[in-house]
């Protein structure tokens, strides 16, 4: 393919600049495109990192419920502990008399 030379009244300046211009305006909307595109969806890793506290969050919830109760249990338990004593010691009283 031959190219007119510069002189050439049949080639357009105004003609060649529009097409170029063109094809800058049609890849640059190409790349803003691809751009919002990347912004508008999160990335694996964010996405990731976001399940993650999510689930830290969530096992340190249960972690301090469990903890509480655990806490709850071991003083109801001391307390039994305590009243068997006290019965245990009630019935053998009360079998050393008779």
């Amino acid at each position: 393919m031959t190219m007119p030379p510069d002189d050439d009244p049949a080639r357009d300046p105004v003609s060649d600049a529009l097409q170029r211009l063109d094809a800058t305006l049609s890849r640059l909307e190409a790349t803003v495109s691809r751009r919002l595109e990347a912004e508008a969806s999160p990335d694996d890793r964010d996405a990731e990192l976001h399940l993650l506290e999510e689930d830290r969050s969530r096992l340190a919830a249960a972690l301090d419920a469990a903890s509480a109760r655990l806490a709850q249990v071991e003083a109801t338990s001391g307390e039994v502990g305590h009243r068997l004593d006290r019965a245990i010691a009630a019935v053998a009283g009360v079998l050393e008399r008779h």
